[in-house]
């Protein structure tokens, strides 16, 4: 996650927000998401198009792991994996490899920051719909003074988890999964900008939606939402509350980390967020455990942001969320 906002140059490209179809889907999806029928709308089995699926348990022990392995890629190339550096593209080729083994169709997008070449990884998921598309992300560079496991390993691998459920389950849902890993988000939401301006009005209008992940395991960890669009927001805080956890509004992303590539777009977002270097207040230490008056993450862009700078709870908690929000969304 950046230090602060930052102008990039967006094309007028502008698609229609979809909070309308996005609350009609919910009512229709709750309880679960829909996985389309064999036969498809209108088959001739006469079997339902839709049955009821329920979002996996995310193996907060796989996303660890995963973590684990991004330490690893940071120790191996000079103890960071910042763009332009060997360790980005060494944990972009990491990631790569699991989702080419999972069936998932994936491209490397490259595009040039600060003299140096950068990539995102993007990876659709062949099976449901072709049409709506519902795409997921976090931003995988780490700053240079570390190896970034917090930000922004954290949001990577849950999204990542999340996309190795859906292969998993075999889902097929009405809409279109992608998932997508950004490379130069430090230097100022550089790859997704790169990304939403390589797009066309037509392909920028068939997402219905982005939900973004930009550090998920804050060692004092709060509960934010993204407050942008009222059906998104609903899909988590619903959520949350079901969990017992009360959520308040994500005030310290704004305009601050990938989401806002396509925001600036007219693209409908959304996401979670632990905290990064603003401080817990008392009311929210005494609403979610932690300390009041100490960052939520105070090893926020500096080399203690390793393994042991994640708390394990809300790391569970929010991969738990971002495979909710896939499977509700794309129903």
């Amino acid at each position: 996650m950046i230090r602060g906002h930052r102008r990039q140059q967006r094309r007028a490209a502008v698609a229609t927000s979809a909070s309308t179809v996005l609350a009609l889907a919910l009512l229709a999806a709750a309880g679960g998401a829909a996985q389309a029928s064999p036969d498809g709308p209108g088959g001739d089995s006469g079997r339902p198009a839709t049955r009821t699926v329920a979002a996996p348990d995310i193996d907060v022990a796989a996303v660890q792991q995963d973590l684990k392995e991004l330490q690893s890629v940071a120790e191996a190339n000079g103890g960071n994996r910042a763009h332009g550096r060997p360790g980005y593209r060494a944990s972009l080729d990491h990631l790569k490899q699991k989702l080419d083994a999972a069936g998932f169709k994936t491209t490397v997008q490259e595009f040039t920051s600060g003299g140096s070449t950068g990539y995102n990884l993007i990876a659709d998921w062949p099976k449901g719909g072709t049409g709506a598309t519902v795409m997921t992300g976090a931003h995988l560079d780490s700053v240079r003074s570390g190896p970034g496991i917090n930000d922004n390993g954290s949001g990577s691998a849950g999204v990542l988890e999340t996309a190795l459920a859906v292969a998993k389950a075999d889902l097929a849902p009405k809409k279109h999964l992608r998932f997508a890993w950004w490379g130069a988000e430090e230097q100022g939401m550089v790859g997704s900008g790169h990304y939403v301006d390589s797009l066309s009005k037509s392909e920028l209008g068939k997402i219905d939606a982005y939900l973004n992940f930009d550090m998920i395991g804050s060692p004092n960890a709060g509960h934010f939402v993204y407050d942008d669009d009222p059906a998104v927001e609903s899909v988590f805080t619903d959520w949350f509350r079901a969990k017992g956890v009360r959520t308040e509004p994500s005030k310290e992303t704004n305009g601050r980390s990938d989401h806002a590539s396509f925001k600036r777009a007219g693209v409908t977002v959304g996401g979670t967020f632990t905290g990064a270097g603003a401080r817990k207040t008392r009311a929210q230490a005494d609403k979610w455990g932690g300390t009041a008056g100490e960052p939520y993450d105070a090893c926020y862009h500096s080399s203690c942001d390793d393994t042991s700078n994640i708390d394990e709870k809300a790391l569970d908690l929010h991969s738990d969320a971002i495979a909710h929000a896939v499977w509700t969304l794309s129903s």
